[in-house]
């Protein structure tokens, strides 16, 4: 029997505040964070790890990585979570003390095995800054680790995009040191796709030479404002997560991202009736 397919869940940007409040006095994150989870339970056939790629809190307090973790309770599906921008190392690392976390102290990142996949979660955060920089620590833990075999498949994750997304206020606070991570990922072929998030909308590019992406949230969006018309803006657009779907096979296999909207929606309904006909 040929090996079955690894399905990795990426949720990004929960932004997840106390109870009763709104973000930006609009967006209710709970509930939108809620309606994810049952998503994910939901989804056949069941994810094999839910990879959660940065700014779990919103302000950040104690109160809202304590309400995350009940809003994250319901769920039917191992995780992990890194940083953003507006996270805490030190609330997460209280709020998640089981996570495997490659040091003690400093960036919180992980190498996680789901299978024949290795995850590899890097923390990009900056204290008390939106823009995103791997620390040396990052850079040569993640060195090793790819070093460390030369046939598994890696994903890495990571909040801030290692590219300009065209979005003119958040290409300011995107991966400042991309040019350090890029020869590290060119070294290791292994490396089959960098997953991102912190611009609330599904994005893909080439990064060093391997696709990589950007997750939608399960929340509100940045406003697509390619033209620079606007004040910094967000919209509530349809709310979707990723999932990459990766296939063994000759060599690394093969990945693929499909983003999954969130919600009901009308159907399925079938193509062909009973006669075998195209309806």
């Amino acid at each position: 029997m040929s090996p079955e397919p690894i399905r990795i869940a990426q949720i990004s940007d929960l932004h997840i505040k106390p109870p009763g409040s709104l973000a930006y006095g609009r967006v209710d994150t709970g509930k939108a964070l809620e309606r994810c989870v049952a998503a994910l339970n939901e989804f056949k056939p069941a994810p094999d790890f839910v990879v959660i790629s940065g700014d779990l809190a919103d302000t950040p307090t104690t109160e809202e990585y304590q309400y995350l973790k009940r809003l994250l309770a319901p769920l039917n599906l191992p995780f992990a979570g890194i940083p953003g921008n507006h996270d805490s190392r030190e609330l997460m690392r209280t709020a998640f003390p089981d996570a495997s976390y490659a040091a003690a102290s400093g960036p919180l990142d992980q190498k996680i095995e789901v299978g024949g996949l290795d995850l590899l979660l890097l923390d990009s955060s900056v204290h008390r800054k939106p823009h995103g920089a791997l620390e040396a620590p990052t850079l040569g833990w993640l060195d090793a680790a790819l070093a460390a075999s030369s046939d598994r498949p890696a994903l890495l994750f990571l909040h801030h995009p290692p590219f300009k997304a065209g979005i003119w206020h958040m290409d300011r606070q995107n991966l400042f040191n991309a040019s350090e991570l890029d020869p590290i990922i060119r070294r290791h072929p292994r490396v089959q796709l960098i997953a991102t998030g912190h611009i609330h909308r599904a994005a893909l590019t080439m990064f060093a030479g391997v696709p990589t992406t950007i997750c939608p949230a399960p929340n509100h969006a940045v406003d697509l404002d390619l033209a620079e018309l606007r004040k910094p803006s967000f919209k509530v657009e349809p709310p979707a997560f990723h999932l990459h779907t990766w296939f063994p096979g000759e060599g690394f296999g093969t990945l693929v991202t499909h983003q999954v909207p969130i919600g009901t929606f009308d159907g399925p309904h079938p193509f062909f009736g009973l006669d075998g006909k195209l309806l």
